[in-house]
């Protein structure tokens, strides 16, 4: 259960515990999909620069190194050396984005691995016997991602058997868990909200999910190509339906100004590769704006990346530098700007929940809002 310590309109301030500790609410997952955050960050480095949570993959994990080795060598949180909560995607979207000659029966889907080829099933109970295996702190239900736009008739189809996947998830999980052999026997499970961009569709899921009371709920299915309008009109349309007392996770997402944009309308939980993505070619976020490093302008720029901002990055190099090491070809390079952008998304949460708790979200949302999508002038 969410422990709401605070609103503002529809922003919330909460605490949600678990068995590997206590989460702050709102909060942004950083995501290391084969459990290692791409460019070179260590847990080590995940706690420096403030990240509460760490989500993994089931898909990728289960082809390489396989959950059944993981379980053997005691559990993700063994595998990587992490002591904080861990977020288990199901593998539906990976299932759908990446696998090839996949199809889709009431069973679950076969595929073809994106790896060699090799075929693939798996369904609710896999998914869930996978993420049992992982051992990790959250398990999200298996489900199927459809892209936007899709025809009406899909997509009501999709979303009811999803429901119906739901519910074996649940089973399945439960059972898992009771066995005497399973490493997180407190494993929890959240539900995910489909129904593409029809409002209606969005909130009947909704009100069927939310009766199989589920330690959490996400929104899924969006920032897969749609305008972010129509994302924040989702939202808006589910928002009602979704348990009180219950996190609220948008997957996928995304930019600090939907994060921003999210929190405004009641969400609580949010995760992207967005911030490790851009910093490995360079494109930085900053508390004035956008900026990226290899621009020319920067070349002899002394000054740290973002003045004031207390990364390991910031603290100790300047752009000059760090340019020069992506034109050099440095892995450094990598390294420092991911650092940098994991610190600001982990900074831009604990900033809005400082915000929340002093009641001046509202202000923060209004100013912020009109910075960071914007390039930085500095």
């Amino acid at each position: 259960m969410l422990k709401i310590l605070k609103t503002e309109n529809k922003a919330r301030r909460g605490e949600f515990e678990t068995v590997h500790g206590t989460i702050q609410t709102p909060v942004f997952m950083n995501v290391g999909t084969s459990a290692a955050v791409k460019g070179g960050i260590s847990t080590m480095d995940l706690r420096e620069v403030n990240c509460q949570v760490e989500l993994s993959n089931t898909y990728h994990l289960h082809i390489r190194p396989g959950d059944e080795l993981i379980y053997r060598l005691g559990g993700l949180h063994k595998f990587f050396n992490w002591d904080r909560p861990i977020l288990t995607d199901s593998g539906g979207f990976q299932v759908f984005s990446l696998a090839k000659l996949r199809k889709i029966t009431e069973e679950g889907v076969s595929f073809s691995s994106h790896m060699d080829g090799k075929r693939i099933f798996m369904g609710p109970e896999e998914s869930m016997q996978i993420q049992s295996h992982l051992a990790s702190t959250i398990a999200m239900a298996f489900d199927e991602c459809v892209e936007n736009p899709a025809p009406y008739d899909y997509v009501k189809h999709s979303s009811e058997r999803t429901v119906r996947w739901l519910y074996r998830c649940k089973a399945e999980l439960d059972r898992l868990n009771a066995l005497p052999d399973t490493i997180n026997k407190k494993q929890m499970l959240f539900g995910i909200n489909q129904g593409g961009t029809y409002e209606d569709l969005r909130i009947a899921n909704m009100k069927e999910i939310a009766a199989l009371d589920l330690d959490g709920y996400a929104i899924g299915g969006l920032a897969v190509g749609e305008e972010a309008d129509e994302m924040y009109r989702i939202i808006e349309a589910v928002e009602p339906y979704m348990p009180y007392d219950k996190p609220r996770y948008l997957m996928g997402v995304g930019t600090p100004l939907n994060i921003l944009e999210a929190v405004h309308r009641g969400v609580d939980f949010f995760d992207c590769v967005m911030p490790s993505r851009n910093a490995r070619h360079g494109n930085l976020f900053t508390w004035h704006g956008k900026m990226n490093i290899n621009n020319e302008k920067y070349y002899d720029d002394p000054r740290p990346i973002d003045e004031g901002c207390g990364c390991p990055a910031c603290r100790h190099y300047s752009r000059a530098y760090i340019r020069h090491l992506f034109k050099a070809r440095e892995m450094l390079a990598m390294r420092l700007c991911v650092l940098h952008n994991l610190y600001f998304y982990n900074e831009l949460m604990q900033k809005i929940r400082d915000a929340l708790d002093a009641g001046c979200y509202e202000s923060f949302y209004a100013k912020y809002s009109q910075i960071l999508d914007k390039r930085s002038q500095n």
